[in-house]
């Protein structure tokens, strides 16, 4: 692969990074996020399965609404496709200039949140945003030029 190879990986990571976000926003909803988290996360089943029954917040996953379940498995998919690319991203590419395109989730996650969700956020947020994005192609950038 091309050096540049990293790039196209790391803005897949970002994208499936944001989606999870919204993703677990909409799954979450009506539900424990203690368990939310336990069903998205199955690498961590293990350390999950104590702290909601230590917690009483168990109940049957199975009789969770449909759609909850779908965000849930939706999001846990997001998950496992941001971390697949951005290992893969990491192997080829700087980490800083991976890191700081992974990043720009951050801004992907406000614009699908308003798009998707309807969530709005202040002027002084978006320029965060803003800033944010900068940052990273600012920092990816001056990482690629330190060679």
């Amino acid at each position: 692969m091309t050096t540049t190879g990293w790039l196209f990986w790391a803005l897949l990571s970002a994208v499936f990074a944001a989606l999870t976000a919204v993703f677990a926003k909409v799954g979450v909803s009506g539900v424990d996020s203690d368990l939310a988290t336990l069903i998205r996360t199955a690498i961590v089943l293990a350390l999950l399965v104590p702290l909601v029954l230590a917690t009483g917040k168990w109940s049957d996953p199975f009789a969770l609404p449909p759609r909850t379940l779908v965000f849930l498995a939706l999001s846990a998919a997001s998950t496992a496709a941001s971390w697949i690319c951005y290992y893969r991203a990491l192997q080829i590419g700087d980490t800083a200039q991976v890191t700081a395109i992974d990043k720009t989730s951050v801004v992907l996650v406000a614009v699908f949140a308003l798009v998707f969700l309807g969530e709005r956020l202040s002027w002084l947020s978006w320029l965060g945003v803003l800033l944010i994005g900068s940052g990273a192609v600012v920092l990816s950038v001056g990482a690629s030029r330190g060679h």
